[in-house]
């Protein structure tokens, strides 16, 4: 816990208060729509399309039968048949990030069919050209990105109904069954839980910006509610994921050809280049929410998690990408926090800081459970009913980290960050 006081130097708040001010005059307000992020739904695409234009019927039959074609080692087969494709008649940015959806998930099908014993080595070109070309137009890596798997991959079987999980459904899919499902709208829950918190960072900008303190401290306290709701949310994990088949079924198709000896070289895009490409894995990192959060509240990380998280941008939307850009450079919190002399805007922040560091405490033990305690069963007894899991990416991510040591670095670099009287 920490201790509020509001014992500041006076010099030193009058300096960072007159800086604040030559800062304030030349910046806009903030907005969410000046960066193509929904007021309903945040980071997540809103409504996502399920269909393609029938031009690309070939993409879609073999997406739709992945679970299928993976558990019956066919899909290699299928995709060496499949015609060569134009990405000329996908109409408007829905269209190109369902591409995307769909190509990633035949990717990383194709990759990974075999198991990490025998990855293929090079992507067929009439998977790599188009895969590469819709990528190079939305501006985003070829591979899975969370994009991909949470913000892209999801629909309402009522329109009509509340994103509640019984009314989600999920429009792609790996081998797995309800636990890959339960992953992806797990996942998306946490998503939508963020919502009142980005609309809460935007009002504490701009709160900052017209020096209302009081609006400030209200968006403060909507934030800490709204990482507490993104714990709740991630609870429902337990619930829904069997440890043991995200463990030996799910994790493999996550997993990218950065950072993995099971891949060292990368992966041939063939057509698009003769030298291997290296692209890390989907992974939480990925995720805008805490880049944000990280970025509002001026949390700094080690060299080696913040070099990790700051590589995982690349692998966002660029809008998204953009607004963590902006909140960078916006006003900084922590000093005006200060500065202010208010003890009601220190304790606000703080408790900001405590549930963003009680959230991580809670990833950790997430991951402890799906990943190293899911490892250890696995090695003392044989499940017959499951394939042999992965063994390269033992105690790593699939964004390839080290993960239990990345998560325990940015959990206690948060803690860090509390403010005291004497800061």
């Amino acid at each position: 816990m920490y201790r509020s006081s509001c014992f500041y130097s006076e010099e030193a708040s009058n300096k960072i208060m007159e800086a604040q001010n030559q800062n304030l005059k030349t910046i806009l307000p903030l907005s969410l729509g000046r960066f193509h992020i929904s007021e309903d739904y945040g980071f997540l695409l809103p409504n996502p399309l399920k269909e393609l234009p029938s031009h690309y019927k070939p993409w879609m039959e073999i997406a739709n039968k992945l679970p299928y074609l993976l558990e019956s080692h066919q899909l290699r087969v299928h995709v060496n048949k499949m015609p060569l494709l134009n990405c000329q008649f996908l109409k408007g940015y829905r269209e190109q990030r369902l591409a995307h959806l769909v190509l990633s998930f035949i990717t990383m099908g194709y990759v990974w069919q075999e198991g990490e014993t025998q990855p293929a080595r090079i992507l067929p070109r009439n998977l790599a050209l188009p895969f590469v070309e819709v990528s190079r137009n939305l501006g985003l890596p070829p591979i899975l990105l969370h994009s991909d798997l949470v913000l892209t991959n999801w629909t309402k079987r009522n329109p009509e109904g509340y994103e509640r999980k019984e009314n989600l459904d999920i429009i792609i899919a790996f081998p797995g069954g309800e636990s890959l499902r339960g992953f992806i709208l797990v996942t998306l829950l946490v998503e939508k839980a963020a919502v009142p918190g980005i609309k809460a960072l935007v009002q504490s900008v701009n709160a900052i910006l017209q020096s209302s303190q009081d609006s400030l401290l209200q968006a403060l306290q909507q934030l800490r509610l709204s990482i507490q709701d993104i714990t709740k949310s991630l609870k429902q994990m337990h619930d829904y994921v069997d440890p043991d088949i995200f463990y030996a079924v799910i994790r493999i198709f996550l997993s990218g050809w950065k950072d993995n000896s099971a891949m060292p070289a990368g992966l041939i895009y063939e057509g698009v280049s003769k030298e291997p490409l290296k692209y890390s894995g989907g992974s939480a990192a990925q995720s805008t929410v805490l880049h944000a959060f990280d970025e509002f509240l001026g949390i700094c990380h080690s060299k080696e998690s913040g070099d990790f998280l700051h590589r995982m941008r690349d692998y966002m939307p660029p809008c998204h990408k953009a607004f963590i850009e902006e909140i960078h450079s916006a006003p900084s919190l922590r000093e005006y926090t200060l500065s202010s002399r208010n003890c009601q805007l220190l304790t606000a922040y703080n408790q900001c800081i405590e549930a963003l560091a009680e959230l991580r405490s809670y990833h950790i033990n997430m991951v402890t459970k799906y990943l190293i305690t899911a490892a250890a069963k696995a090695k003392v007894r044989k499940l017959s009913h499951l394939p042999e899991p992965p063994q390269v990416l033992e105690e790593r991510g699939t964004g390839g980290t080290a993960v239990l040591s990345f998560l325990k670095s940015v959990r206690d670099k948060t803690l860090e960050s509390i403010l005291h009287q004497t800061d």
